[in-house]
């Protein structure tokens, strides 16, 4: 069946033969309009359910309650999560909110990017992609005048208002715990290096090592691993080694450390006993493996409104551009039966 067309001032216009811009007026309660032709016109309007374009009326009035948010991947809980934080506040301020995936990919992102600069929103809060090397989008956001909050992956050149963890040490608290389980040979499966978020969790891995006295080796050290499929084929790599590793640090995700437990159990490899993994951002499934994963919560939903409240609460409110904060959450590490080595 065919749309119906939506009704437009200029067709109430047409209907009662008067100008648009005193149906406008009218529409508008405006005193510059008779109360017989406003009864008229608001009559006429109803019959034709005439609806207004209140985005239309909010450019024009140079405000868009529009708010777009651009995440690497919508699926993953964890950026679901911050999603849900965001929209929460966005909701309760009477805006709206427009979500884009950039599936890690840099041309996507732009092309999300653009479509937002297009649809004039208020503010673009952005969790760039791994192939993400160049920032001149984002600095077309900021020359546009369009507020830009960055959070999770973060360019660091860019000064913006920042969400982030403490990568670093999250990852050391990781590293730390697998040492004191016992574990030696501890392998890194690591995130694209161009980006901060993945160069503080190697950070955070070597300087464990470090504090123990451990070795740094080459070979255990995986770069891009950031897929279920991706974490697996670094795994049979790793596992296939003369002297394979006695744990894996999936540094850059759950999804990896999944694909770390689904290589080891088709090896039949016990885990932890031979094998202690550990992921990265407390993905629900984490909990229901067998066995359960130790991961690090990222707090999602608090970062998420976190992220809103800058803008709600910092930006928006004054008319002055206020000075870039950074925000830092601490995570927390979620220890499970995938690194509890019994020790004798």
């Amino acid at each position: 069946m065919k749309s119906q067309k939506r009704t437009t001032i200029y067709d109430i216009a047409k209907r009662l033969n008067l100008a648009a811009s005193s149906v406008s007026r009218a529409l508008s309660n405006s005193d510059r309009v008779n109360s017989v032709t406003k009864a008229l016109i608001l009559k006429t309007a109803a019959e034709m359910n005439y609806q207004p374009n209140t985005m239309a009326s909010n450019l024009r009035k140079g405000n868009n309650p529009t708010i777009g948010v651009v995440v690497p991947r919508i699926n993953q809980n964890y950026f679901s999560n911050i999603i849900a934080g965001i929209e929460e506040l966005t909701y309760n301020n009477g805006y709206n909110l427009v979500i884009c995936q950039s599936n890690e990919l840099h041309s996507r992102e732009v092309d999300c990017i653009n479509t937002l600069i297009n649809q004039h929103v208020s503010c673009i809060m952005i969790s760039v992609s791994a192939e993400t090397g160049n920032y001149d989008h984002l600095k077309q956001v900021m020359e546009r005048g369009i507020s830009l909050i960055q959070f999770d992956r973060v360019v660091a050149e860019l000064e913006t208002f920042k969400v982030i963890n403490n990568n670093e040490q999250a990852s050391f608290e990781a590293v730390d715990h697998l040492i004191n389980q016992g574990y030696r040979r501890i392998a890194l499966l690591e995130g694209p290096q161009h980006l901060d978020i993945f160069r503080q969790r190697r950070q955070g891995y070597l300087a464990a090592l470090e504090r123990h006295g451990l070795p740094v080796i080459d070979e255990l050290m995986c770069k891009n691993a950031l897929t279920k499929e991706l974490g697996g084929i670094a795994t049979e790599k790793l596992l296939s080694l003369p002297s394979p590793p006695d744990a894996i640090f999936a540094s850059t995700s759950d999804f990896s450390a999944l694909g770390v437990l689904e290589a080891a159990t088709e090896r039949g490899i016990a885990v932890p006993g031979t094998l202690g993994i550990c992921g990265y951002s407390n993905e629900p499934f984490t909990a229901i493996t067998s066995p359960s994963i130790t991961t690090i919560d990222q707090f999602s939903i608090r970062m998420g409104k976190t992220i809103a409240e800058l803008y709600f609460g910092e930006i928006k409110v004054k008319d002055d551009r206020p000075l870039p904060q950074v925000v830092s959450i601490t995570p927390e590490l979620i220890i499970r039966k995938s690194t509890q080595r019994e020790q004798g």
